[in-house]
């Protein structure tokens, strides 16, 4: 359970040729779309308004500012164990190196549990959008087929049918995955723009007074509803969400440099 793997064997391993090994097939755009698709997600397009709104205020900003200066060190941390050892793994392989295969057996599985809770978080938040979109043409899905059980409905059918067809596009192949995040990148880019060019006439600096909510008792800041209390709960932490992809697309873009 202590077992650990050189470097110089992790390194080797990769330097392996064969059907057992990874092939590199991303592009520098690719991999740069691959970060950017992650952070403009559903964090950013659904919690961006209820943070400012009902928590952080005008304050938002420096929830982002905050979030990605932590983001940042952890991707600096990253960044030196993927100097130290430039193969693919991610968190499981430094863990393996470092602390053993026990360690390593649960970082690994903690990974597999991060992704599929991320994925069913984004595929709720596309399902809602969904829906909205289909009220707009005048259609809509019965509210039992568009929550799960634990919001009063039955099983989110959007959410189930997405993520089918997002898991078929990945066993596609790589390539072809690529190509779809970057058609999606430009598509998201141009909304976030278009949203800031129409948005920026509407700016009123009245509006950003006061700039935090103010605190008024001590209960309340305690509970986090408003004041400081809500500016790391719901800003912060919920902006830290946006920057969450840095270590997927780390992972991607070190096999790239390693080549």
């Amino acid at each position: 359970m202590l077992f650990k793997k050189s470097i110089t064997q992790l390194v080797s391993e990769a330097h392996e040729s064969g059907e057992h090994t990874l092939k590199r097939t991303l592009s520098s755009t690719g991999l740069v779309a691959l970060g950017v698709g992650a952070i403009i997600g559903a964090g950013l397009f659904s919690l961006t308004g209820m943070a400012a709104a009902d928590n952080a205020g005008p304050a938002v900003m420096l929830s982002f500012i905050i979030a990605a200066v932590g983001c940042a060190f952890a991707g600096l941390c990253y960044a030196e164990f993927a100097s130290m050892i430039p193969v693919a793994g991610s968190a499981y392989t430094y863990s393996y190196a470092t602390m053993g295969e026990l360690v390593a057996w649960i970082i690994g599985w903690d990974l597999v549990l991060e992704y599929a809770l991320a994925s069913a978080t984004v595929a709720v938040s596309w399902s809602q959008y969904f829906g909205e979109l289909l009220k707009i043409f005048g259609m809509s899905i019965p509210d039992e087929f568009l929550h799960g059980p634990w919001e009063g409905g039955y099983v989110n059918i959007p959410a189930i049918i997405i993520v089918c067809l997002l898991s078929l596009l990945l066993i596609r192949g790589t390539k072809e995955s690529s190509t779809v995040n970057n058609l999606l990148v430009i598509l998201k880019v141009s909304v976030v723009l278009i949203f800031i060019g129409l948005g920026w006439s509407f700016i009123n600096p009245a509006n950003h007074t006061p700039f935090i909510p103010v605190n008024e008792g001590e209960e309340l800041l305690k509970s986090g509803k408003i004041g400081w209390g809500d500016f790391f709960k719901d800003g912060y932490f919920g902006n830290f969400w946006y920057f969450r992809s840095f270590q997927s697309s780390r992972s991607f873009i070190l096999c790239f440099c390693w080549l």
